[in-house]
């Protein structure tokens, strides 16, 4: 139960980090709005995706959250990444930048299975 624990906060903040921290402290620069325009998005697209990321991250690390919103800020992310995959897939074209989002889907992957390990462990030992 300790490693599941351990693994599943390591995913969690990765996530957090890259998704919540990050784009609340950069979202306002010329190059993260460069960015935007770049893949053919507005710029109140880029605000808008910064609030409902910040708002996912706050769903998945407090622990209190409902289950049900956590599912929600889980399958956003999944979208986030996999859009974000396919944008830069037909913009710039195959590379690095392409792979990177479905990189982080992994370990947000990660983050659910062990979400769904410690809390199936929970609602069984309640038994």
């Amino acid at each position: 139960m300790k490693k599941d624990k351990l693994i599943f906060w390591i995913a969690t903040i990765i996530i957090a980090l890259l998704e919540g921290v990050m784009p609340v402290l950069t979202s306002q620069t010329e190059l993260a709005k460069g960015g935007i325009r770049h893949l053919g998005y507005p710029e109140y697209f880029g605000n808008a995706l910064v609030v409902f990321k910040a708002l996912g991250v706050i769903a998945l690390i407090i622990p209190k959250i409902p289950r049900r919103v956590k599912e929600w800020a889980y399958a956003g992310f999944g979208f986030d990444f996999i859009f974000a995959s396919i944008s830069h897939g037909v913009v710039d074209g195959i590379g690095m930048q392409t792979y990177f989002p479905l990189i982080v889907l992994m370990i947000l992957v990660i983050s659910y299975i062990y979400y769904h390990k410690i809390n199936d462990t929970k609602t069984s030992n309640a038994y």
